[in-house]
């Protein structure tokens, strides 16, 4: 133990020397989660090396999950062949690289992540210098994962003109378990640069930022970014210029936040994107002011007659201007006739302009006419005539608008009556159909589907003519839309493939002509609901057994309920703040695994519109314990949509029940100084291929001391050198004691640790067995003391005299005595140390300052070879209470070592000290001062006879005494 204090002294003087509290290596915090084909990188640095210029030596290890207890060396700073083989191919092409950053910093990187580079990566710097002191590997896990993100844009080639306006969409979208954001950026590559620009992004906090040279135009509202639906992205251009003009293309990222709280981009895709040209205009001549008026020959017409709105521009030069013209009702464009005489219809009223029931045309110069040959009802409203010049180049001038017109329409009567058939709710991805029942109705009919989405304009769907032409709205050009009329009376809307954006209001709007004049018209709406796929999938997790032994199988059973879909279901296990895909079964019947399940294994049950995937746990170890759950998720229209995540279900691993059971001798009584053999017996196991850990202990009063212990290799602790263990058959573990002292008496305590293998290849310990060994000491001579109690009185200012007297001593010269006065307590066991002679000759005082003024009046002697003695001069009254002595008996043994062979303690001696009676003046007090020095005298001289006449005697040779320095073991 003393060397062991040295070497530590020692370390602390270096490290004092140096200045520095040791060395610390630090590494990016796991679990990192990286996607397969992605880049790895890992920063490791160290600090608190004497030498922080030199260059320090790095090296990366991994251990893999289905391994955990085996080193994989990758790459190695100062040594290109340190790799192992499954690394060295890829370490000689610099796939995989080790770069210092810094003397003492370097950055680990895996160009492409490969599925089985899944493990726990540790970082290690070799020490250069002699001590080792502080923290030198660090360790970081890394997780790959599938990469599922997905993006789609159509590749197409667009015209424009410079001033048009653009519309391109974008579909991105991740099927990643963990929590990720997307980001989602618009790029346009010209031919004249070499890379491309950002016009606008949406960032993973779900910010919009233009690129640089888009700003003023961002801000200005001519460019939009806006995110419709969960997947789509749109990016509006108004105002198209020039520069314009190239490939412009969207890019996706996903990103996920790493333990440190940074964000990491851990997929990345662009699609082939859409070329874009841009033609110039002819630069805007100057607009001259226009006069426009709106006159009609009547403002209040009956359904069914006819409406005229005349328009008339003025201008100066009129004939030899370009003049173009639009009627607006209630802020919508009616029609509009360019400034070439092309006639422009909206998609409202185009069915309407084609049947000849409104017509648009220029009847003069600067006289323009909307005829409405047929009023209708929704004809009424505020109109308005709009008129501008364009140059030569069609370049549009700045418009003038007429005073508003207000138009009133009054209905006739008419039979018409319309009833709307439609289902409340449709499931998502079915088929809506709506059938419109007609009656009273007595000329030619024609119908017009609308929607009307929640806080939402009406739309219209589509059209059917009186000659069953049938029309769809530009909004639902690409949709799978049909409209037919099965009989005369009635009227049937088919729209496939619904989504949760088709719910709304829809409409029936049907209209009669009657003798070639539209006469009434009449319509019904319905509310229809489309549910989406996520709230008709319901998933559930539910297992028979939750709580297994290791070793033991698990049978987790995911239920998903719902419409016949392509779906992908996700098992994922969460142990403490970790997330783990444990594998990915997809919709084709592929599975990925991640790379440390080779345990589980996968079952489909198919029960119609109730599918059961089972996920079996073989030999179940505490690694597969944790919160189960099963995500599933569909990939429809080139999107994968997460639906459902099921509940929780935690599966306990628990350890087997321990059969363990020992036994020892209860009771050993050996003499001080021989050896002994403990023994330790293990009479039951729980498994044949168990290993033991093993620990003694010894009990006291003081508190428990280890004495020595093995691990479940059999590395053993150290221990004094009197002491070891072995193991012996049966098994048995054999504590031996050399040369036993007084000090090793007590309870023996033998704990024994079950270990067991666990499947992953590791050890796992059950619950301890014990059995206690009292082992007493006897001892070769016994050793008594006295008096046992004493009472002594003085007065303050004298001299106190305490004595302690052998009453039995072994003969034999090679005996020696530690004695030790202790001062206050009930019994010696709470008394503290006031002064000791130890068997080596050293003095001890105590440290306590309330003993301080009591040490300096002591004085410690041995009179004769049975006495030791006590000196108080002078006593004072605080001196009073209880005093102890205490005495050991040390012997020499054949090794030249010290053995205790006895000891005894002595007391209480009660001291009482009574105050000084105080000098009065008067004789009295003087003559008991003359009478008390004469009997002192008298006692002196007696004192010295005595001691004369003992000298005469002859007396056994022995040794000087001494004193002691360690704290004093007395019994009570």
């Amino acid at each position: 133990m003393a060397s062991r204090g040295v070497l530590f002294l020692g370390s602390l003087v270096i490290l004092v020397q140096h200045g520095r509290a040791g060395v610390h290596t630090e590494a990016q915090t796991g679990p990192l989660y990286r996607v397969v084909g992605s880049p790895l990188s890992i920063s490791c640095r160290t600090s608190g090396f004497v030498d922080d210029l030199a260059p320090k030596a790095f090296e990366f290890r991994v251990q893999k999950p289905d391994n955990p207890t085996f080193d994989l060396n990758i790459i190695k700073s100062s040594d290109p062949h340190f790799s192992y083989s499954p690394y060295m191919p890829r370490v000689k092409r610099r796939e995989i690289t080790l770069t210092h950053t810094t003397p003492n910093s370097v950055l680990f990187e895996i160009k492409s992540l490969q599925k089985q580079d899944e493990g726990e990566y540790e970082c290690t710097v070799v020490n250069p210098e002699p001590l080792y002191a502080g923290t030198y590997s660090v360790k970081t896990s890394v997780k790959v994962i599938d990469d599922s993100l997905s993006v789609a844009a159509p590749a197409t080639s667009l015209s424009y003109r410079e001033g048009d306006a653009l519309t391109l969409t974008c579909q991105a979208s991740s099927n990643t378990a963990q929590h990720t954001h997307l980001s989602l950026t618009w790029f346009l590559h010209r031919a004249s640069e070499e890379s491309a620009q950002p016009i606008v992004t949406l960032d993973r906090d779900f910010t919009l930022q233009p690129g640089e040279g888009f700003q003023s135009r961002y801000k200005a509202g001519l460019i939009r970014l806006d995110k419709e639906g969960g997947a789509s992205y749109s990016l509006g251009m108004a105002r198209l210029q020039l520069s314009d003009q190239g490939r412009i293309f969207c890019q996706a990222r996903e990103w996920i936040q790493d333990p440190d709280r940074s964000w990491y981009s851990i997929a990345e895709k662009v699609t082939e994107g859409s070329t874009v040209h841009v033609t110039a205009r002819a630069a805007e001549a100057d607009t001259p002011a226009l006069v426009v008026r709106l006159t009609a020959r009547q403002t209040a017409v009956q359904e069914g007659q006819p409406l005229t709105l005349s328009c008339g521009v003025d201008s100066q030069n009129l004939q030899q201007k370009l003049v173009a013209v639009a009627w607006i009702r209630d802020a919508a464009v009616l029609a509009e006739i360019g400034p070439t005489g092309i006639l422009s219809i909206s998609a409202e009223s185009r069915s309407r302009e084609r049947d000849g029931g409104l017509i648009a045309s220029r009847v003069g110069l600067g006289v323009y006419q909307l005829v409405m040959t047929s009023a209708r009802r929704e004809d009424q409203g505020e109109y308005r005539c709009r008129a501008w010049l364009a140059n030569t180049d069609l370049t549009p001038g700045a418009p003038q608008d007429s005073e508003p017109l207000r138009v009133t329409v009054d209905a006739t009567e008419s039979r018409l009556s319309v009833q709307l058939q439609a289902p409340t709710s449709v499931n998502e991805g079915d088929r809506l159909k709506l059938t419109c029942q007609v009656q009273g109705g007595s000329g030619q009919l024609a119908v017009t589907w609308k929607r009307q989405p929640p806080s939402s304009p009406v739309d219209d769907i589509i059209s059917l003519s009186e000659e069953g032409v049938a029309e769809k709205a530009p909004s639902f050009e690409k949709r799978l839309v049909a409209a037919w009329r099965p009989a005369s009376d009635v009227f049937v809307l088919e729209l496939d493939a619904v989504t949760p954006a088709d719910s709304g209001e829809y409409h029936c709007a049907v209209s009669e002509r009657t003798t070639g004049e539209r006469s009434s018209s009449q319509s019904q709406k319905a509310a229809v609901t489309v549910r989406s796929t996520d709230s008709l999938v319901r998933v559930s997790l539910k297992s028979r057994q939750t709580a297994v032994t290791v070793g033991d199988g698990v049978e987790l059973m995911c239920i998903v309920t719902g419409p016949p879909l392509p779906l992908t279901v996700t098992w994922i296990l969460q142990r403490d703040a970790a997330i783990d895909d444990i594998l990915r079964l997809h919709s084709d019947g592929t599975v990925s695994w991640s790379a440390e399940q080779h345990r589980y294994q996968l079952k489909v049950q198919n029960q119609g519109a109730r599918k059961i995937y089972y996920l079996l746990v073989n030999r179940a170890s505490p690694g597969e314990a944790g919160s189960y759950q099963c995500q599933v998720s569909a990939f429809q229209d080139d999107v994968h949509r997460k639906l459902n995540t099921s509940n929780s279900v935690t599966v306990a691993v628990r350890n087997p029940e321990s059969r363990l059971s020992v036994r020892s001798e209860r009771e050993l009584i050996v003499d001080v100084g021989s050896d002994v053999q403990l023994d330790c017996s293990v009479a039951s196991v729980t498994s044949p291929s168990a290993r033991h850990a093993v620990s003694w202990t010894l009990r006291r009063t003081s508190g428990n001391v280890s004495v020595v212990s093995w691990d479940r290799d059999a590395v053993s602790s150290e221990a004094d050198g009197r002491i070891s263990m072995r193991r012996a058959p049966g098994p048995r573990f054999q504590l031996t004691l050399r040369r036993v002292r007084s000090a090793d008496a007590g309870r023996y305590r033998c704990e024994v640790a079950e270990w067991l293998p666990d499947p992953r290849g590791g050890w796992f310990r059950l619950a301890a067995a014990s059995t206690v060994t009292n082992l007493s000491l006897s001892e070769p001579a016994s050793l008594r003391l006295s008096p046992t109690q004493q009472q002594v009185n003085a007065s303050a200012g004298e001299e106190v005299v305490l004595t302690c007297d052998l009453v039995s001593l072994a003969s034999g010269t090679s005996l020696f005595y530690n004695v030790s006065w202790l001062y206050g307590g009930a019994h010696a066991a709470g008394a503290v140390l006031l002064a000791g002679l130890d068997h080596t000759g050293l003095l001890r005082y105590s440290s306590s300052s309330e003993l301080h003024g009591l040490q300096g009046r002591l004085q410690l002697a041995r009179p004769t070879e049975k006495t030791f003695s006590l000196r108080i001069q002078p006593v004072h009254g605080r001196d009073g209470g209880a005093f102890w002595c205490g005495v050991e008996q040390y012997q020499l043994d054949r090794d030249s070592g010290w053995q205790q062979t006895a000891s005894a303690t002595a007391g209480p001696i009660a001291l009482s000290v009574s105050a000084a009676q105080a000098e009065s003046g008067s004789n009295t007090g003087l003559w008991i001062g003359v009478l008390v020095g004469i009997i002192v005298l008298l006692l002196l001289v007696l004192a010295l006879l005595l001691a004369k006449i003992s000298r005469t005697k002859p007396e056994p040779k022995r040794n000087e005494d001494s004193l002691w320095v360690e704290e004093l073991k007395l019994k009570e």
